[in-house]
């Protein structure tokens, strides 16, 4: 039988090989020396606490979950109390539990004037936690974290993505080459941490059970009269709209629920930061046609779940597979920007005649139009749709074709081709 100190020595060594280095460890470390809080949020399961934790090995600095009852008690009944358990430096936990802590949290703040005192996570997106934005207003840096990125996957160093000849090259030349089945294993595999670092290999069984506790936990902790089985419906009605505009008539009536529920329920995936929008772009001169956002998931993973393909390959052949592909893309893309601790700034265009633009990215003062195809070979054809910009105030930059093009190329002075596993 082995000893005690080397199963630990075992199990030691599996736990440093499961972590993935995350791109925003970066911006934790450099806005902790600036800050007095600094918050981190994004859905259960991504890694926030995992990757806090690491970061404070060797420190002072305490931790407490209000995942804790317990916890969770005498920080919503007696902040003061509770703060004077657990002084800062300190990591708290899941702290969208206790808003009652946060004016505890600017007093102490104010008081100290000390860099990085608390550190806190939240598994709701940031605008809609109750309390943050009043009591901590300039005190606090707020970071969103995702599910694992395909830089972070790569070990890439991570910008945001621009469409910029240099940058595509550099992208290019930090990336693994993968083909088009590569990507969509990747896209079926889905980007959350315990699946990608092999700790839970069946991803069917991970992502049953993460719909039964934490969503289904959380839902009902934003609102109490949930369904679980409606909810679940209402969840798949949602996937199988991934990439598409908008329409809470159609999800409403696909999953047996009424309209305003179907509203009240996709807020709540936005604010626990399973979906997100893109809106159409519009200023003066472009007449904004539709005002309809497109909704996406951050997970793919969890999008082929919920509309039960079996494999990768049967995706990749399916109905589904320009939809899916095109929400992995535009998922990526924004990740690039939340990983560096920016907002991204994109949308899509859609003009009276249906003519639509995938992504519009609005960076440095130009308009870089993007279009996503399942294509190995684009061609000139498909950056017909960009002209629609020309009538904006705002300049219209290069443009981009996302493909399954093994190298980066261009299509002609103004237009690139971007393969996807690049991004």
């Amino acid at each position: 039988m082995e000893s005690k100190a080397k199963l630990a020595e075992k199990v030691k060594a599996v736990n440093n090989t499961m972590y993935i280095r995350r791109s925003l460890e970066k911006v934790v470390e450099q806005v902790t020396q600036e800050y007095p809080v600094v918050l981190v949020t994004g859905p259960r399961q991504v890694g926030k606490t995992t990757m806090l934790k690491k970061l404070m090995e060797g420190s002072s600095r305490g931790y407490v979950s209000l995942d804790d009852l317990n916890e969770r008690a005498l920080a919503k009944n007696d902040p003061e109390l509770f703060l004077q358990l657990h002084k800062p430096p300190v990591l708290i936990d899941e702290v969208q539990y206790a808003p009652e802590l946060f004016t505890y949290i600017k007093v102490y703040a104010d008081t100290h004037q000390e860099p990085g005192a608390f550190w806190l996570t939240g598994s709701q997106v940031f605008k809609l936690m109750r309390g943050v934005q009043e009591s901590l207003a300039g005190r606090v840096a707020v970071l969103s974290m995702t599910p694992l990125s395909q830089s972070e996957l790569n070990g890439a160093e991570v910008e945001p993505f621009r469409v910029d000849l240099e940058a595509l090259l550099k992208r290019e030349n930090q990336s693994k080459p993968v083909d088009s089945k590569g990507i969509f294993e990747r896209i079926y595999q889905g980007s959350m941490p315990a699946i990608v670092s092999g700790k839970n290999t069946n991803s069917q069984i991970f992502y049953s059970s993460y719909l039964s506790t934490y969503i289904e936990r959380d839902v009902k902790e934003l609102s109490d009269a949930i369904d679980s089985l409606k909810f679940l419906r209402f969840m798949t009605a949602v996937a199988a709209r991934c990439s598409q505009m908008l329409n809470v008539s159609d999800i409403a009536q696909d999953a047996d629920i009424n309209q305003k529920q179907a509203k009240d329920w996709l807020h709540i995936l936005e604010t626990l930061g399973i979906i997100f929008y893109l809106h159409p772009y519009s200023n003066n001169l472009l007449k904004r046609l539709v005002k309809t956002p497109k909704l996406y998931f951050y997970d793919t993973g969890l999008v082929c779940y919920l509309t039960r393909w079996s494999s990768a390959e049967v995706l990749e052949c399916g109905a589904m597979n320009g939809a899916i592909l095109e929400n992995y893309v535009v998922s990526e893309i924004a990740k690039t920007y939340l990983n560096t601790g920016r907002e991204p700034f994109m949308y899509y265009y859609r003009d009276k005649d249906a003519k639509e633009i995938d992504i519009v990215l609005e960076q440095d003062g130009v308009l870089n139009p993007i279009e996503i195809k399942k294509t190995s070979n684009p061609g000139t054809e498909l950056t017909k749709v960009f002209s629609l910009l020309d009538k904006a105030s705002v300049p219209r930059g290069k443009g981009a074709i996302v493909c399954m093009k093994p190298k980066v190329g261009v299509i002609d002075r103004d237009n690139y081709i971007v393969p996807i596993w690049t991004i």
